[in-house]
Formats: structure tokens, sequence, C-alpha cells
């Protein structure tokens, strides 16, 4: 047999190197998520998570109550990305301190990188992770309002109203607005338990019901339902209040402010938005503010919840106009605590920036 020559052999080796390695290069995916992501940048959004859509600036979510503690999620997006998330209430005090310094930034980083409210739970931060991811599915439902209002009235968008605590139990709706009118009502919280039950299952489907036939909050009362009738309505309204300028007709918006009504009957002119800030809980009592924006600026400024009983009723009633002009005059969050009135004063500019983040100011 004649044996094979040795630069032959050489050369045959050389070529089944080279082929080898072509093959194992082609075979490598077109793309590489984790690498992109160590490098710093996004991974691709799946489609139903972050909204798209151009939405920029700070969107902060309703606080979520916990066992320990309220958590509230503020996002800052970018093109309709989350670029950076953080907490800005977290359980606090004790053995809170701890859990939430070690699974808030935890969170944070599994917010942005997932681009959705769709994120593991922090190993013994339950309670925390669940108040987080709701907060965050409340800011990104905001963010989605906006995103709708900017691509024209005739999309669909979904609106989460705040969440209002009644006697017995907290009442929150989400609503469906589509070519300015209202679709679709759904409590997503409701009284239960014992005879709320019974008193839940047949109101909640008349006020969801009497709230698309009305357009706007104005519904009546369920009869022997008033308690869980005046939490629907209310959180019915801070929903519509939540749709973006221009999003809807003056119907959606409600005879108790409106998303968008415009100031004149000029295309061009300016454009009014009402906004109604989270409920920031103090010491006394929570504080809610609602504002009045028009050209950009703050128009009008009240409180529609403040601390009230003994004592806090002349707090509220001597500070809450002071800082009702402030706000008028500053056109932002930043102003001045009323002396005599620190803990109302900073409730007032917590709820205050929290309208403001929904006008994306």
């Amino acid at each position: 047999m004649r044996k094979s020559h040795p630069v032959r052999r050489a050369v045959l080796a050389g070529a089944a190197t080279v082929s080898g390695i072509v093959l194992l290069l082609s075979l490598k995916p077109a793309s590489d998520p984790g690498s992109a992501q160590a490098a710093g940048q996004a991974p691709p959004a799946a489609a139903g998570q972050a909204p798209q859509g151009g939405v920029n600036g700070a969107v902060t979510g309703d606080a979520a109550q916990t066992q320990y503690g309220a958590v509230q999620v503020r996002l800052t997006m970018s093109n309709g990305k989350i670029t950076q998330a953080e907490a800005v209430q977290a359980p606090k005090g004790g053995r809170s301190d701890q859990i939430t310094a070690s699974s808030v930034p935890r969170l944070n980083q599994a917010a942005v990188a997932a681009q959705s409210a769709d994120i593991d739970a922090v190993s013994g931060a339950t309670y925390t992770s669940a108040g987080y991811k709701k907060s965050l599915q409340s800011a990104l439902d905001k963010a989605k309002a906006s995103a709708g209002g900017a691509q024209g009235s005739g999309n669909a968008q979904t609106l989460t109203g705040d969440v209002a605590q009644t006697q017995y139990g907290p009442v929150q709706v989400r609503i469906t607005v589509a070519g300015g009118k209202i679709t679709k009502a759904e409590a997503v919280q409701a009284p239960k338990g014992g005879r709320s039950d019974q008193i839940t299952s047949s109101s909640v489907p008349r006020l969801n019901q009497a709230a698309v036939a009305a357009g706007n909050a104005e519904i009546d009362a369920v009869s022997g339902a008033t308690y869980t009738s005046a939490g629907y309505k209310k959180s019915l309204q801070s929903a519509l209040d939540k749709a973006p300028a221009g999003g809807g007709s003056s119907q959606a918006a409600g005879s108790g402010g409106g998303s968008s009504q415009a100031a004149g009957s000029g295309g061009g002119q300016a454009q009014t938005q009402t906004l109604t800030g989270s409920v920031a809980q103090t010491q006394y009592g929570p504080v809610q503010v609602r504002i009045t924006v028009a050209g950009g600026k703050i128009t009008k400024a009240e409180a529609v919840q403040a601390p009230k009983g003994g004592r806090s009723d002349q707090i509220t009633s001597s500070s809450v106009p002071r800082l009702n002009q402030a706000a008028v005059v500053a056109g932002n969050a930043q102003i001045d605590a009323v002396s005599g009135a620190t803990y109302t004063s900073a409730g007032y500019k917590k709820s205050l920036q929290s309208a403001l983040d929904q006008a994306g100011g």
C-alpha cells in the first residue's frame, strides 16, 4: 500500500481544522443578550412589557401597603424603556431597615432588566417584593396610558385608579378608555370576607356597568353598599385623572376633574389637565393633592385629603391654603414647609410631586 506523503497529511489536517472553526462560528447565535447586559446595554424588550411609543420622564406608581409598611416605585423612562427604577417608599425601622437595604437594590435591578413587573421576589423579603411589584405595575400602567394618549385618542388605554380605603376594606378601579370613552370598568380590589363578599358580588358589577354608561365618576351609589360605592367612585375618578392630555374626550374626563380639556376653541391653544397625586401617609393622617396644569404651569392646587380631627383641624385649615398658594407660585414641589405643620407639609409635597410625575413634570 502506498503511504501518504507527510506534506499531504499536514495540508489535509489544516483544511479540516479550518472547516471546523468555520462551522462553529456559523452556529453562534446572532445576538447574546447576556453579553449585551454585561456591557451595560438594556436587553431587548419582549412584547407586552414596558410600553413603547416614546414615553420619557419619571413615572411614580401608587403606594402599595404591606404588612411592614408602604412600598412605592418610581421609574425613569426613555423612549418607552425603563432606564432606572427606585423605591421612593419602603419599609423601615428595626429589622425592616436591613431587609430593605438588601432587597430593594436587587428589585430595582430586576425591574430594569425585565422591563416589566414580572420579576422574582427576593428571598427573605416576600412582603417588600410583593409591594414593589404591585407599585411597579401601577407605574407601568400609567406609562402605558401616557403612551396611548401620545399615539392618538383612538387607541385603548388602561388606567388604574388609586386605592380608596373604606371602613370595610380597600377599593381600586381599573378602566379601559378608547376613543375618549370608558369601554370597560373593573374593581381590582374590593372589600371581602364575611358579609362583604355578598355586598361586593352584588354591587361591583352594577358599579362597573354604571361607570361605562356614565362615562365618568358621577354615578349613583348602590343601595346597601354605601362605603363600597364611595370608594369605587373615588378610585374611578383617580383613574380618570390619570388620562393624559389630549387622550380622551370631556365625557371620559368626568365632571369632577377630567384628564384634559381644551383651554379654548383653538386647536393650538394650551390644554388643561387635572392630576391627582398618590396618597401620602403622615403621622396624623393622609394627605393627597390635586393640581390643575395649563400651558405647563400649575394654575390650581388643592388638598383632597388632609389630617383632620382635634388639633389637626386647626393646623390643616391654617397650613393647606398656604401650601396650595406656594405650589402655584413655585410651579413645582420645591416649596417650604409651613411652620407648625411639618408632617402635613411633608405629605403635601410628596403627593404634589406624585401629581407632577404624572404630567411628566
